[in-house]
């Protein structure tokens, strides 16, 4: 959060010299107005980020449950109110002067209808980013992936323990919404720890890391964890709205994918290869053994697991449709 702040800061700083530059008249080019003008953006660019950032976090549930189109007219009208009135006390502290008529009936329009403007342009954005991920969206428009393109990975496959019987007894429409909030609650680990989330498919979740990163930015034993302990600290909330504390397992395995944008008029990225169907495997393994966590000798020559972590060999596995056996390995926590 701090790094985008002083981002938005340093870009409303530069955003109010360049408006004082090319806007005003050179007998106005003074040190104090461009000092002014400075401020001035910083102030606006900083609260239409405080904004964004309120709608955006669990505080604005009552805005997310709308329908999509509501919520960023909600958002985008109050980023333009507050956004305007900051304005004008900024006008007001900054040029020691009243607010006089002609800059409400000239100025002030403007800033309003810009403000909003550039509101509905970032609420889609933000949308469209969330829709597809920021990376994925980034090497799209780049034209990373129009041809196949292969990739050293780590993938993590992570299901709902037990959502079969879950469907039967609390009926398909609650297990989605367990199914909802599961993964809006795991979601802020896996972005904490570096991670990416490909896709969800039914009940499962499947995250993945660049490996070229290097060892010490690759978290994803960790991760599994964290996800753990946020669901350990809201198991008192699930309770209460389900009855229940959701279970899961979670598979671990590195190696080459394919990767390639696939479909016409529904286009996404689509990973293909020998390391998903092990990913998968493993995962699927876990109920087997009757561990929550398992991964391949394959990862562990590239990711370390933190302190307190207990890696229990389990031998060679024949998985399911591979021939070749794997050797993998149990992680928990030490007691």
């Amino acid at each position: 959060m701090r790094r985008p702040t002083i981002f938005i800061a340093l870009f409303g700083l530069l955003a109010g010299a360049a408006v004082r530059y090319f806007g005003d008249d050179a007998i106005e080019a003074t040190v104090a107005n461009y000092l002014r003008s400075a401020l001035h953006g910083m102030g606006l660019a900083l609260t239409g980020w405080a904004v964004h950032v309120y709608f955006t976090s669990g505080r604005s549930a009552w805005a997310s449950r709308r329908p999509l189109l509501v919520d960023i007219a909600v958002r985008s009208a109050s980023m333009a109110v507050v956004v305007a009135l900051v304005a004008i006390g900024l006008q007001a502290l900054l040029y020691g002067q009243r607010i006089e008529a002609h800059w409400l009936t000239d100025s002030f329009p403007r800033i309003v209808a810009v403000t909003f403007g550039l509101s509905l342009l970032i609420g889609i954005g933000f949308e469209l980013t969330r829709l597809v991920g920021s990376r994925v969206l980034f090497n799209v428009a780049l034209g990373r992936y129009r041809r196949p393109v292969r990739e050293q990975r780590v993938l993590m496959f992570l299901d709902l323990a037990g959502s079969t019987s879950l469907a039967e007894s609390m009926g398909e429409l609650r297990v989605q919404d367990l199914l909802t909030r599961f993964f809006s609650d795991i979601d802020g680990a896996i972005v904490a720890h570096g991670g990416e989330v490909h896709a969800y498919v039914g009940d499962e979740v499947i995250v993945t890391w660049p490996l070229e990163s290097g060892v010490s930015e690759i978290r994803c034993i960790d991760c599994f964890f964290a996800i753990a302990d946020c669901v350990a600290a809201k198991a008192e909330s699930y309770r209460r709205e389900f009855g229940m504390v959701p279970g899961f397992r979670a598979g671990l395995h590195a190696g080459p994918v394919v990767i390639s944008e696939c479909g016409n008029s529904h286009r996404q990225l689509a990973y293909f290869g020998d390391t998903v169907n092990v990913t998968a495997r493993l995962q699927e393994h876990c109920k087997a053994v009757g561990r929550n966590l398992l991964l391949s000798a394959d990862l562990l020559q590239h990711v370390r697991p933190g302190a307190g972590l207990i890696v229990e060999a389990l031998g060679e596995v024949q998985l399911r449709g591979r021939a070749a056996p794997l050797e993998v390995f149990a992680v928990g926590r030490g007691e």
